[in-house]
């Protein structure tokens, strides 16, 4: 097993190697308090049959925080799910490496394995059925899965029951209490694939979410396995494609100090600078904002919403600019089953317009328009769309640039709006999910994105683009309490009122059918009266 611990410290604050304390089994970084964390543990999976080709899990939660070079990323809030089957899947092979037992007896699809790793009650019956098919705009692009699914799970603790079941010895409150830590987390990945045939668990804790935490020390989980620490921190990049760190990394075992070892990120480039420390620079996909820039964006519902919510999308005119040229704005949802974009209506070019679009780039998931949510077996749909951004003229304003985006609810089960500890009403709340909001650019031809040790792909949205464009992260600036899910409240069928319906449409059916008899009876009296008298005339 390898782990892999990197401190991140603010820009503009270097790593300071006299606050690093290391041994050969135990490093001590005394200012861990004033970083980020980025945790990645890679384990060995070499007895997992053929089964699953590829699965890419990401969690986000719905807690703002903020990026930090090069952990730049983002997705929507929630458990997003990217997977690619073999010809003869079986998730018996990752359930067995964490000691889940699969008690629904299906041994061709996930969805028995995510209920039991995330949340029993996920709307997720089958892969056929559950999962949407993801789009691909861009051929040369071949790191796409072929399924996605999508649920908005606000916190890890099923998976950290399960995890703890399996990685802790009983009593082991150390180790405990290191899973515990993924309830601050911001994000967690686990990624799977049937070539490098290993399971990788990543986690990111940005400063603000280290309150009462601590990450200062790390230890060897096992005598044999190989741990890799980095106490880094961002450095002027030559070229814009680049990212640069500087810092002091070193390897449990290997140095009773920090050191520069080049294998320890597997780097192609590393320099050491005066200081004795390590420098070094790669290409990168995902970006933030260039220094200076103040852009953010908010969004909010329109009120009342109806039946038919429209979007807003809010962000400050004079700060709205492209970082470099030929950059796009771009918005990536994932919209739960209830609530639904119609391609139909994005397709009009002076519509488009009107709201500060440019187009519906891609469009996957369920999308039948008719349909009511009850019936829906899809997790819902991802939209990738395209924003109009003021020129230079109108980012003199000091009002806010708005882009509307309109939606439109499926009519949902009056059960929704009620539980066991509450009665029926005729409202119920659907979470929805803060898109993501970033610029697409062109990058240089030649340039080798996986040569970054901290890339991150299968994000649903980067699959859509060529390999060689670069993501530039507009940051949300949320009001509600620092949550990116907005709370949306829908009318439903008050429950209470149901028989009352009921009856009154069946009055109103049998009211309407003898009205049409009366009008036909009396419409052919009248006309044999009419021949009758005809026939007298004669």
């Amino acid at each position: 097993m390898r782990q892999r611990i990197t401190y991140l410290v603010p820009e503009g604050v270097e790593a300071d190697p006299s606050t690093v304390k290391v041994s050969k089994t135990k490093l001590i970084f005394q200012s861990a308090n004033l970083a980020a964390v980025e945790k990645r543990l890679t384990t060995s999976s070499s007895d997992i049959p053929a089964s699953v080709h590829e699965l890419h899990i990401r969690w986000a939660s719905p807690r703002d925080y903020s990026a930090i070079s090069p952990l730049a990323s983002r997705i929507p809030p929630g458990l997003h799910v990217f997977y690619t089957p073999t010809q003869s899947s079986n998730e018996y092979a990752i359930s067995n490496s964490l000691d889940i037992e699969i008690t629904d007896g299906c041994s061709s699809d996930i969805c028995p394995l995510l209920k039991e790793l995330f949340d029993k009650d996920l709307t997720c019956d089958s892969v056929a059925e559950s999962f949407s098919r993801l789009p691909i705009l861009s051929e040369r692009f071949a790191a796409s899965s072929t399924y996605q699914y999508f649920h908005a799970l606000p916190k890890l603790l099923q998976f950290q029951a399960a995890f703890a079941r399996k990685a802790c010895d009983k009593g082991d409150t150390a180790c405990i209490g290191r899973i515990a830590t993924l309830s601050s987390a911001s994000y967690f990945d686990i990624d799977f694939d049937a070539i490098s045939n290993v399971l990788t668990l990543t986690g990111f804790w940005p400063i603000s979410s280290q309150n009462g935490i601590s990450h200062q020390v790390v230890e060897k989980l096992r005598v044999q396995d190989t741990v890799e620490v980095g106490v880094l921190h961002s450095e002027k990049a030559d070229e814009p494609e680049e990212l640069k760190l500087g810092g002091h990394l070193t390897v449990l075992g290997d140095s009773e100090k920090p050191s520069q070892y080049a294998h320890s990120v597997a780097l192609e480039t590393v320099l050491t600078n005066d200081t004795g420390g390590t420098l070094f620079s790669f290409p990168s996909r995902h970006h933030p904002l260039p220094e200076g820039s103040r852009t953010t964006y908010s969004i909010a519902f329109q009120q009342p919403t109806g039946l038919h919510p429209k979007l807003d999308i809010k962000f400050p005119a004079k700060e709205l600019a492209p970082p470099r040229d030929s950059c796009a704005l771009h918005a990536y949802f994932t919209l739960p089953s209830a609530l639904f974009i119609d391609r139909y209506q994005l397709s009009d070019p002076l519509f488009l317009a009107s709201q500060n679009l440019v187009s519906l780039r891609s469009l996957s998931g369920e999308d039948d328009l008719e349909a009511p949510d009850w019936v829906v077996l899809r997790w819902g749909s991802a939209a990738l769309l395209e924003l109009a951004h003021p020129d230079t003229a109108l980012r003199s304003s000091t009002e806010d640039w708005t882009v509307t985006i309109p939606t439109h609810l499926r009519y949902l089960s009056s059960a929704l709006s009620a539980n066991e500890s509450s009665s029926p009403t005729d409202k119920a709340s659907l979470d929805i999910p803060w898109p993501n909001l970033f610029w697409a650019c062109d990058a240089e031809d030649g340039l080798k994105m996986t040569t970054n040790p901290f890339d991150r792909v299968n994000l649903g949205y980067d699959g859509l683009f060529g390999p060689r464009t670069m993501f530039y992260h507009i940051p949300p600036q949320p009001t509600n309490g620092k949550q990116l899910m907005d709370t949306l409240s829908v009318p439903v069928l008050d429950a209470r009122a149901a028989d009352w319906v009921q009856i009154a449409t069946l009055m109103a059916v049998l009211l309407g059918f003898a009205w049409i008899c009366w009008k036909l009876v009396g419409g052919n009296v009248q006309s044999r009266r009419k021949t009758s008298q005809k026939t007298k005339d004669k």
